[in-house]
């Protein structure tokens, strides 16, 4: 198909990149598999049946009527020496880590497809874009989904990033579109790239991948990040498993755990977390802080936009901090009093 040819399709993994994909113990018969055995719909209605749903069922607060708050943070302008932490709403956000900047699965295209009419961004919650970031140190890549990896945004940023850190056949996407092969550092499960000042271990995550027709050529992950003074837990998408008990077992204690959480439903329940999951996991991966990501950005499912994050509310485990920062304010990671707002509270 020629629409499938445009160039933010990507291209699938060939050459030595394949080779070594095949070499994988979690690529069996021509696609990478999940740890347990995985269905993407889970609802007995059928996948068209669900897609039918989701099109046409009528829906409740899908999308919010007011614009969404968020702060204007100068972020070229922050202390390089402040430990921080900037969100861009759904899975997008910046941190700086004892001097180190990174950037995770940046989407700043407003829209989260393959096309500008697809699945737009919620007023306010696309108010950054790759102008406002300074230099980044790592580009850390969690899948190739339209909603994680956006075509648009990592080529505007390929003069700003030193190295791009994404899971195994990601980085033919990006070789494609003109990064560096040098510059690509590709990880199966289990796998870590140590640098002088940071070391990235790839760790499960329980999903698919996919931009076009053919599904999981790709591998998905989750990460460690490990700087001088900090463990954390980077969240790709995933359904609940018991690998995050394992996670937090091998590499835990984490100071901070970034889950995702929103965009879930009962009829893909094994590939996105359900709000009830959500505290089980972190204390599964033991952690201090938790940060409930994929939410507040594209409406992906049929929940009402503000769910996520009431669930969140509500069912906090008392002895697990709970972030919620507005897009764009900054969280301080030396700020021990730092508290947030129920900012989504009484919006439209």
């Amino acid at each position: 198909m020629i629409i499938l040819n445009q160039s933010k399709f990507g291209q699938l993994p060939m050459g030595e990149r394949l080779e070594r994909i095949k070499k994988s113990p979690n690529y069996q018969d021509g696609a990478f598999k999940n740890l347990s055995e995985t269905n993407v719909m889970t609802s007995d209605k059928g996948s068209f049946r669900v897609m039918w749903d989701f099109m046409f069922s009528k829906k409740v607060d899908v999308n919010p009527q007011d614009i969404l708050p968020y702060v204007e943070t100068n972020i070229k302008a922050l202390n390089d020496k402040e430990d921080v932490l900037i969100w861009f709403g759904h899975s997008s956000y910046f941190m700086r880590l004892d001097g180190i900047a990174f950037l995770v699965d940046p989407v700043f295209c407003g829209y989260a497809g393959p096309f500008s009419f697809m699945n737009k961004a919620y007023q306010g919650a696309n108010s950054y874009d790759v102008d406002d970031l300074p230099e980044i140190d790592y580009l850390i890549i969690s899948h190739d989904h339209w909603d994680h990896l956006d075509h648009e945004t990592v080529v505007k940023l390929k003069p700003k990033v030193n190295q791009v850190v994404c899971a195994l056949g990601v980085g033919q996407h990006l070789e494609y579109w003109g990064y560096d092969v040098s510059k690509i550092k590709e990880l199966d499960w289990f796998e870590a790239a140590t640098f002088s000042n940071v070391s990235l271990t790839a760790t499960p995550a329980r999903h698919f991948s996919g931009r076009g027709l053919r599904r999981n050529k790709t591998l998905w992950a989750s990460y460690v990040l490990k700087t001088e003074n900090y463990n954390f837990y980077i969240g790709g998408d995933s359904g609940y498993d018991a690998i995050y008990k394992e996670i937090g077992e091998t590499y835990g204690p984490f100071d901070l755990a970034i889950i995702e959480q929103g965009q879930y439903s009962e009829d893909w329940s094994q590939i996105h977390l359900l709000p009830k999951q959500l505290f089980q996991v972190a204390e599964e991966l033991n952690t201090s802080k938790v940060f409930p990501v994929h939410n507040s950005k594209f409406a992906l499912s049929s929940h009402s936009w503000y769910e996520p994050l009431d669930e969140a509310s509500k069912n906090k485990a008392k002895e697990i901090s709970l972030i919620t920062p507005i897009i764009g304010e900054v969280v301080n990671f030396q700020d021990t009093t730092q508290t947030f707002s129920t900012w989504w509270k009484n919006l439209k």
